[in-house]
């Protein structure tokens, strides 16, 4: 007994604390098990999470899986000593990237490295994964802690998240269908969502020399504020259009409208999209006017205020409008596959 007590103290002052770790996974269970229904089986803290799908009313289901994580978002997350929104991002980008498929999440693991294990961190990263879940009806099933001493500096950290959901193989949403004509819709987004960071903080932190309390002219609340803001989640909004309706989705997130709208094009059209059609967030314009950015590269770095695009038949785009809240920000014309900004 003693000589194993002895080696865990040796593992601990080597820097990975076993029964410290042992003891937070035991602590969040409540959190975990508040998104959980009864498609969830076995106990929290196995070596895999058990997860039976209820598949009524589907035809011929079809599993749409992806991974991701949130940027350097978390340098943001570790000056400011707010943890639960970068959490509640990673899961909230993950659905995201499945909704545009017409998916519906299932379940969701993640995956913390640190370098020490800090009860409150952990604790907060926990309350941000299950609330998003609960938000989504998506079951947090499971997830991997790692303390790696001198992997990583003091009090940082690294996230993942892989997210499972299914669609109904008739309901995919592929692009396939897109037609010249279509109309171009936008879904606001709530600020830069989490890309763009690293350039946003050397311009906001190195070139001006900002502070988290600062504040930016026409932005509400600090600079903290502002970018701390949580990921929206797109997929609830997105189920209340009628089937057939979206004929293609695109998730903004890095590479901008320039990048993620191609990536559903039919390889023989275009997006056109008017940049006049809508107002960027006022973060976006400090940003690009402060740092002497092309406007082009704003676009393709940034949201600019877009944070998912619709692609509609003419027919279809009032209606659509008016249930996504969204706005007509251009049209599909023949092409060759990419984005074309009017500025």
């Amino acid at each position: 007994m003693n000589r194993t007590r002895s080696k865990k103290k040796a593992y601990a002052r080597a820097g990975v604390d076993v029964d410290l770790g042992n003891k937070l996974k035991r602590r969040i269970r409540s959190l975990v098990r508040k998104t959980h229904g009864p498609e969830v089986l076995g106990k929290i803290g196995g070596f895999g999470g058990l997860f039976t799908p209820n598949f009524r009313g589907m035809r011929d289901p079809v599993l749409v899986a992806s991974v991701d994580g949130v940027g350097t978002k978390l340098k943001i997350a570790f000056a400011a000593n707010k943890h639960d929104s970068v959490g509640a991002d990673l899961v909230n980008h993950c659905i995201n990237d499945i909704a545009v498929l017409g998916a519906r999440p299932l379940f969701f693991l993640d995956y913390i490295g640190a370098e020490k294990l800090e009860p409150q961190v952990f604790s907060e990263l926990l309350r941000g994964f299950s609330k998003a879940c609960r938000i989504a009806r998506c079951a947090l099933i499971g997830g991997e802690t790692a303390q790696m001493p001198g992997m990583y500096r003091r009090g940082e950290y690294d996230l993942a998240g892989c997210i499972v959901g299914v669609v109904d193989r008739g309901e995919i949403i592929d692009g396939s269908a897109i037609q010249t004509g279509d109309a171009v819709l936008g879904i606001p987004s709530n600020g830069l969502h989490t890309n763009g960071y690293s350039l946003a903080r050397k311009i906001l932190f190195e070139k001006l020399k900002l502070k988290l309390s600062s504040r930016i002219p026409g932005v509400r609340g600090t600079v903290s504020d502002e970018l701390l803001r949580v990921h929206k989640n797109y997929q609830p909004l997105l189920t209340k259009v009628p089937h057939g309706m979206i004929r293609g989705l695109a998730h903004i997130t890095g590479g901008g409208l320039i990048d993620n709208v191609p990536r559903v094009l039919p390889k023989n059209y275009d997006a056109v999209i008017d940049t006049r059609r809508w107002h960027a967030p006022e973060i976006f314009k400090f940003i690009g006017e402060e740092g002497n950015i092309d406007r082009e590269e704003m676009y393709q770095v940034f949201n600019m205020g877009i944070g998912m695009v619709a692609m509609v038949a003419e027919r279809d785009t009032k209606r659509t409008m008016s249930i996504l809240h969204a706005k007509r920000i251009g049209r599909i014309e023949n092409g060759v596959g990419k984005t074309r900004l009017i500025f």
